[in-house]
């Protein structure tokens, strides 16, 4: 796979940084885009961090909420590094509320960062490479987007709608070599989710038949097996990763 880029949303986050190092691993060129203030507040030490790792791995700033923003980062990162041929959707925020008591503004932080991103992201590579006749697309959802779940009407809401959008632009291109699948991960043990409170976190494992949580290193390896060029005629498909949490 030597000499394909690929591009990680969210790339700094405890699932994105595992997605970006084993695709490294597998020989691409990695490129992640993070928003420095909401999404990787500590981008130095994670930078500081992979290349005590041997992983240099370019950041390029981009607001994955901003079309403009997204387009802009990705023209520099074809300028730079090349064209994009895999395209992971990892970013993602949570803003947690019963609907109650949601605001608007809640409502549409998650939208915009969780589902626009998606489009915002896709639109600008999609193009290249329906040019290229070749590319790889996985977006990263939710257990919840499955699911649902109490108190996230707008993260379920945004989740469900990435898997609406793979079914869709999978159509569009497969006939130009192009593959958009999503995979669901449920609860991974991921410096986010280990921040839950011991006694609730204990109650979500108690739901999980697996008895753990999942590793980000297993969702990692979905997608490397996904983009993989050998991987041509999987697509529009999600694939559950929760320890048969949910099973459907």
């Amino acid at each position: 796979m030597s000499g394909k880029v690929a591009l990680v949303t969210g790339g700094a986050g405890g699932i994105g940084t595992e997605i970006s190092r084993k695709l490294m691993q597998e020989g691409y060129r990695v490129v992640v885009t993070c928003a420095p203030v909401f999404e990787c507040p500590n981008l130095d030490a994670w930078k500081q961090e992979r290349q005590a790792e041997g992983m240099d791995i370019p950041v390029y700033e981009a607001d994955v909420s901003d079309f403009a923003s997204c387009a802009a980062a990705v023209g520099r990162i074809e300028k730079e590094v090349g064209p994009v041929d895999i395209l992971v959707n990892c970013a993602g925020i949570t803003r947690d509320a019963t609907l109650k008591r949601m605001t608007e503004q809640q409502w549409n932080e998650v939208i915009d960062t969780n589902l626009n991103s998606v489009f915002n992201m896709t639109k600008p590579v999609f193009m290249g490479m329906l040019e290229r006749g070749y590319g790889r697309i996985v977006n990263i959802s939710s257990i919840n987007g499955r699911k649902g779940q109490f108190g996230q009407a707008n993260y379920s809401a945004a989740k469900a709608g990435m898997h609406g959008f793979t079914m869709a632009v999978a159509q569009e291109g497969v006939s130009k070599g192009i593959t958009v699948n999503t995979i669901s991960p449920g609860y991974i043990g991921t410096d986010m989710v280990k921040k839950i409170p011991e006694e609730v976190l204990k109650k979500i494992v108690a739901q999980i038949p697996a008895g753990r949580l999942g590793r980000p290193d297993e969702i990692a390896r979905v997608v490397a097996f996904l983009v993989h060029e050998d991987s041509g005629f999987i697509t529009g498909a999600n694939i559950d990763i929760n320890g048969g949490q949910f099973i459907h």
